[in-house]
């Protein structure tokens, strides 16, 4: 993945599964070299990435990432997109998920997930719950009486900043690692597999 920013509060995260026929993939690389190229000029712009797929049969992923919904709806509706899109015809590919995710939902959504799943948002909401609550104790029981000389508006702030780095890095990737089967239990089971 390549990152040309730091991800705000509100970036938004597009996805897109593209199936690839056998023996066009690199085709299928240089027309999103193509894509990524003209991508990263768009104002908010903060990064793209390609994954391919687990197995043959699979869909190949693409991520573009960008700084508010305003800047992802200026590349969206951009026509250089839609040329880039258009013109994709003779490297044997068709789209077959898309989803927009912005937010909190993009800390529950990994490369090996489809682009049309996500957790319920009540999971999502006792999964950070989960993750906010050892940052919380500890950072408070350590850094609470270090800090209490200091102002309210200096000491919120370094708190603040502190615990989103730690629940981003940290704790989210590790708590819905673990949670993973309870996350996506219900998306498993609508979607016909067996619940994980």
């Amino acid at each position: 993945m390549t990152e040309t920013d730091d991800v705000g509060p509100a970036d938004v995260t597009l996805l897109t599964a593209r199936a690839v026929e056998p023996g066009y993939e690199q085709e299928f690389r240089d027309w999103f070299g193509r894509v990524t190229d003209t991508a990263s000029a768009f104002p908010g712009h903060l990064g793209d990435g390609l994954f391919r797929p687990a197995t043959a049969a699979g869909a190949w992923v693409l991520i573009h990432r960008f700084r508010d919904q305003e800047s992802a709806r200026h590349w969206t509706t951009s026509p250089e997109r839609a040329a880039l899109f258009d013109s994709c015809e003779g490297h044997h590919q068709s789209e077959v998920a898309r989803r927009e995710l912005s937010g909190m939902e993009t800390l529950f959504t990994t490369a090996h997930d489809t682009p049309t799943t996500a957790p319920p948002r009540w999971k999502m909401a006792l999964a950070a719950f989960t993750a906010v609550l050892p940052i919380s104790l500890i950072g408070n029981g350590l850094l609470g009486p270090a800090l209490s000389a200091w102002p309210l508006v200096a000491r919120v702030p370094l708190l603040a900043l502190l615990f989103s780095t730690l629940m981003t890095y940290v704790m989210m990737p590790a708590v819905t690692l673990v949670l993973r089967r309870w996350l996506y239990a219900a998306a498993s089971t609508a979607r016909g597999g067996p619940t994980r």
